[in-house]
């Protein structure tokens, strides 16, 4: 059955936003003036706001071959809010503006906007504005995400302390291998059109990578147990460098337990399929939005039950370094491409 297919020019920029924008629910008492005016308006009652952007380009952060549009606009959304996490804030608003080439349909960009409207449904945020433009080519995305946190209570990456331990949320390079398995077989299908993608009932790794979620739990989690992290950001460029950073802004140096770090079993298996190492992977990969976080030792019968946090090493004197222990005993410095210090 052909599906039906709207050209944007039909509804000219006015039309298509209304179009986009007709269904929003206002869930923030903050949201004092939503989608419809010059601007926006929001009141954070006496709440410190805290502001985040990211931009995402068709051929460079995403590849629509595989991606549903759907996924595309949830995980647009969700890579901010997680920002928005990681300075221990909650996210309330966002804008999302957009540029695409006369191949989307409207029927293109309202998928994609179901899947922004459910994950603004999912974290509680709202929409509040946006641009629509003409691309030459491909698609690109553009997201702000607002929160609000009590006064002084936003965590950065620079105050980290010695001695601190060193956690991070959930599990890591799953992201990671499911682009791998995504791009082999576009690589696949490109070679030979009539082959069917093989994608091995990978749901886990694929989900991860397509549909990721940010980690509003843990910051609730963090709250109702009165632990402030001493320092924090979210995953998403790979552990090892996420590490680093911490600990450079920190001026501190850093021990990590290679042992410690926190790997699903479907992603262990499905690496050693591709003859890659698991550890490399989750220190490497990217695009995990979990959270790593520094937080006292004292602190740490709180967290001891919550299976989703793992300590995974502790913070240094910055003469000692960054490092990496391993399962062996061996001793490697820690560098942002965390897979080179197994290459030694």
């Amino acid at each position: 059955m052909e599906q039906e297919r709207t050209e944007i020019q039909d509804l000219g920029e006015f039309g298509l936003i209304d179009y986009l924008t007709r269904n929003i629910e206002i869930q923030n008492a903050s949201t004092v003036l939503g989608v419809g005016d010059d601007a926006a308006v929001i009141d954070h009652f006496g709440k410190q706001t805290v502001i985040s952007t990211d931009m995402l380009v068709e051929g460079i952060h995403f590849d629509l071959m595989y991606t549903p549009l759907k996924h595309l606009g949830y995980k647009s959304v969700v890579v901010n809010l997680s920002d928005i996490y990681a300075m221990n804030a909650t996210p309330t608003q966002i804008t999302v503006s957009i540029a695409f080439s006369n191949r989307f349909s409207l029927e293109a960009l309202n998928e994609f906007y179901e899947g922004v409207y459910a994950a603004c449904e999912k974290y509680g945020v709202d929409l509040i504005g946006g641009d629509t433009s003409n691309s030459q080519k491909g698609f690109i995305i553009s997201v702000t995400a607002i929160g609000e946190v009590t006064p002084d209570q936003f965590v950065k990456r620079s105050t980290a302390e010695k001695g601190d331990l060193l956690c991070v949320t959930g599990d890591l390079g799953a992201a990671y291998l499911g682009l791998t398995l995504l791009e082999r077989e576009k690589k696949i299908y490109l070679e030979s059109p009539g082959v069917k993608p093989d994608l091995e009932n990978q749901t886990y790794i694929i989900g991860r990578q397509l549909k990721p979620e940010a980690r509003k739990d843990i910051i609730e989690f963090l709250q109702q147990e009165d632990i402030k992290p001493s320092a924090m950001m979210d995953v998403s460029d790979g552990l090892s460098s996420e590490i680093l950073h911490i600990a450079k802004q920190s001026n501190l140096g850093v021990v990590l337990y290679e042992e410690k770090i926190p790997i699903a079993q479907e992603s262990r298996e499905i690496a050693m399929k591709f003859g890659l190492d698991p550890t490399a992977c989750a220190l490497s990969g990217g695009e995990d939005y979990e959270l790593l976080f520094t937080m006292k030792q004292a602190d740490y019968d709180k967290i001891v039950l919550n299976e989703q946090i793992s300590v995974i090493g502790y913070m240094t004197e910055i003469t000692e370094g960054a490092h990496i222990l391993t399962k062996g005993g061996n001793k490697f410095k820690l560098v942002a491409q965390g897979w080179n210090a197994f290459q030694q």
